[in-house]
C-alpha cells in the first residue's frame, strides 16, 4: 500500500468535506449571524459531536482499531467478522440507551454545559429543544463511523474520509430551502444533523458489503475481543477527547461572556479545523491501521519509521498553515463570513479567536500522530496520564487569560493545551524507546523554517496592496482570499523546492 498516495486520497476527500463546511457556515452565518439563535444550536451540536469523537472517531476508533487489525492479521477474516458483529451490537445497544437518556435530561445537560443560558428562558428552551432533535445523530454517527474504521482496516480510506460531506450537503439544503418550515427557523439545522448521521451510515453499508464485512449486530458479552476494546476504550476516552472536553468546558465559560462570544470560537474553530481535519484526521486516518498492522507482525523498525515518515509530513504542511491562518485571520474571517446578519464587530471578535487558535494549531495536529503511537501498541494508561495533566493545565491557562483576552484568551489556551500534550507524548515515546527519530531532523527544520519565513514575507506583501477586505461583494472578496492563497502556496512549495525538498523523497510503502 502506498501511504503517500493514500494520505493524498483521504486529505482530498476531507478538502472536500471542509470546502462544504465553509460553504455551510457562510449560508448559516448569513442566515443567523452571531446571535441567541445560532449561539443555542452551537451548544446544542456541541455535545453529540463530543460524543461522536468519544464512541467513534476517538476513544471507540483508538481502542477498535488495533484491535482489528490483530484480528485480521493473525486470525483471519472470519474471526473479524465475528468480532465486528459483536461489537457492533454491544455499541448499538450502549449508544441507544444513551441516546434515549440524553432525550429525556436534555434541560439538565444544557444547564450542565452551558449554564449562562439559564438566565434566559427562551435561549434555555430553544438550546433544549434542539438537543433532542440532535441527540440521536450520536447513535447514527457512532455506526458510521465504526463502518468507517473496519473500511481504513481494509484499507478502503476514501469512503469513510468522503462521508462527511453528506452531513455538510444536508445542513446546506436545509438552511437554503428548508428554514421557512420550521418555527422558529434554527430547527431546522437539528433535524439537518440528523438527516446529515442517517445519510452517512447508509452510504458505507455497500462499501462494507464489497469488502466482506457487512455483518448483522450480534450481541455476546462473553466475547474476550469485545471486553478488550470495553477495557481500552474507557481510560482512552480521556486521551483522545481532551480537546473536545476542553471545547465543552470553554463553551460553559464563554456562555458567560457577551451574547456571540460561543458562535465567534465556534466560527473560529471552523476555520481551525480545515488544515486540522485535512492533515490531522489525514495523517491519523492512515498511520493507526498501519501501526497497528506492523506492530502485530513484530516489525518494531518499520513501526518507528512509520511514525518518523508521519511527523515530518506534519511539520511540513501544518508549520506553513499555522503560520497562514495568522497572517490570513483578517481576510478569511471577513471574506467568508461578514455578510448579512453576521457584522463586522462579529468578524473581528471572530479573527482574534482565530490568531489564538492558530498558536496551537501544530500542536493539535502533532497529537493526532503521536497518540496512535502508543494506542497502536494498545498502551492506554501512558496518553491517559498525560491527557488529564493536559486538561487540567489547560482549564488554569484559561481562567489566566478569560479575563484580559475575553473569548480569545479561552482559544489560547486550547492551542498551548495541544501544544503541552504533543510535547509530553512525544517525550514518553522517545522515553520509552518507541520512537527514534532518523537521521536528518536538524537540517530538514532548518529548510523548513526558511521556507515558512519566505511563505510569511510574500503575504504579508501581498496584504499590504490589497483594497480593504470589507469592499466589494463576496465573489469579489473570495477571487482576492483566493489569489492570496495561490501566492502563499506557490512561495512556500517554491522554496522547497529550490532548497532540495522532493515529493519522492516522502514516498513510503506499507506491507500490510
Amino acid at each position: 500500500m502506498n501511504l503517500l498516495k493514500s494520505l493524498a486520497a483521504v486529505s482530498s476527500m476531507t478538502m472536500l468535506s471542509r470546502v462544504l463546511g465553509f460553504v455551510r457556515d457562510t449560508i448559516i452565518a448569513r442566515t443567523f449571524g452571531a446571535s441567541v439563535a445560532s449561539d443555542a444550536f452551537v451548544v446544542a451540536f456541541k455535545l453529540p459531536n463530543l460524543l461522536r469523537r468519544i464512541f467513534a472517531e476517538g476513544a471507540f476508533s483508538q481502542a477498535f482499531v488495533p484491535i482489528l487489525a490483530e484480528y485480521k492479521t493473525q486470525q483471519g477474516e472470519e474471526a473479524a467478522r465475528t468480532f465486528v458483529a459483536y461489537v457492533s451490537g454491544l455499541l448499538t445497544l450502549v449508544l441507544a440507551l444513551v441516546t434515549f437518556l440524553g432525550i429525556l435530561a436534555a434541560p439538565w445537560i444544557v444547564w450542565i454545559s452551558a449554564p449562562g443560558f439559564a438566565d434566559e428562558a427562551d435561549r434555555f428552551a430553544l438550546t433544549t429543544d434542539l438537543l433532542r432533535v440532535t441527540f440521536p445523530y450520536i447513535l447514527l454517527i457512532s455506526l458510521s463511523s465504526l463502518a468507517g474504521a473496519v473500511l481504513n482496516t481494509w484499507n478502503r480510506f476514501s469512503v469513510p474520509a468522503f462521508v462527511p460531506t453528506l452531513l455538510n450537503l444536508s445542513m446546506i439544503v436545509f438552511s437554503l430551502f428548508l428554514t421557512p418550515y420550521f418555527d422558529p427557523p434554527i430547527m431546522a439545522l437539528g433535524w439537518a444533523v440528523l438527516v446529515g448521521g442517517l445519510l452517512q451510515l447508509l452510504f458505507q453499508l455497500p462499501h462494507l458489503r464489497k469488502v466482506g464485512m457487512l455483518v448483522l449486530p450480534r450481541l455476546n458479552l462473553k466475547d474476550t475481543g469485545v471486553w478488550r476494546v470495553l477495557k481500552q476504550m474507557g481510560p482512552a476516552i480521556f486521551g483522545v477527547s481532551v480537546s473536545q472536553i476542553s471545547l465543552i468546558i470553554n463553551t460553559i465559560f464563554a456562555s458567560f461572556l457577551v451574547a456571540g462570544s460561543v458562535s465567534w470560537m465556534y466560527y473560529a474553530d471552523r476555520l481551525m479545523e480545515l488544515p486540522a481535519g485535512v492533515l490531522g484526521v489525514g495523517l491519523g486516518t492512515i498511520l493507526l491501521p498501519a501501526l497497528a498492522k506492523t506492530y502485530a507482525g513484530a516489525d518494531h523498525a518499520e513501526y518507528s519509521k512509520l511514525l518518523d515518515w508521519g511527523l515530518r509530513l506534519c511539520f511540513i504542511l501544518a508549520l506553513p498553515s499555522a503560520v497562514a491562518l495568522a497572517i490570513l485571520a483578517e481576510p478569511l474571517t471577513v471574506s467568508l463570513f461578514q455578510y448579512g446578519k453576521f457584522s463586522g464587530n462579529d468578524a473581528l471578535m471572530t479573527q482574534q479567536a482565530l490568531m489564538a487558535y492558530s498558536v496551537g494549531l501544530l500542536g493539535i495536529i502533532l497529537v493526532k500522530i503521536l497518540a496512535p503511537g502508543f494506542y497502536a501498541q494498545q498502551n492506554i494508561k501512558t496518553p491517559v496520564k498525560i491527557a488529564i495533566f493536559t486538561l487540567v493545565a489547560t482549564q488554569l491557562m484559561n481562567l489566566v487569560f478569560i479575563q484580559p483576552l475575553a473569548h480569545a484568551g479561552l482559544a489560547l489556551a486550547i492551542g498551548l493545551g495541544a501544544c503541552l500534550n504533543a510535547g509530553l507524548l512525544y517525550w514518553q515515546l522517545r522515553k520509552a524507546d518507541m520512537f527514534r527519530p532518523q537521521a536528518g531532523w536538524a537540517v530538514f527544520l532548518g529548510k523548513l523554517l526558511l521556507a515558512v519565513l519566505s511563505m510569511s514575507a510574500v503575504l504579508l506583501l501581498a496584504m499590504h496592496y490589497m483594497p480593504a477586505w470589507a469592499e466589494g461583494d463576496m465573489l469579489w472578496r473570495l477571487l482576492r482570499l483566493g489569489g492570496l492563497v495561490v501566492v502563499g502556496l506557490l512561495s512556500y512549495f517554491g522554496m522547497l523546492l529550490l532548497l532540495g525538498f522532493r515529493l519522492r523523497d516522502f514516498a513510503r510503502r506499507s506491507a500490510f
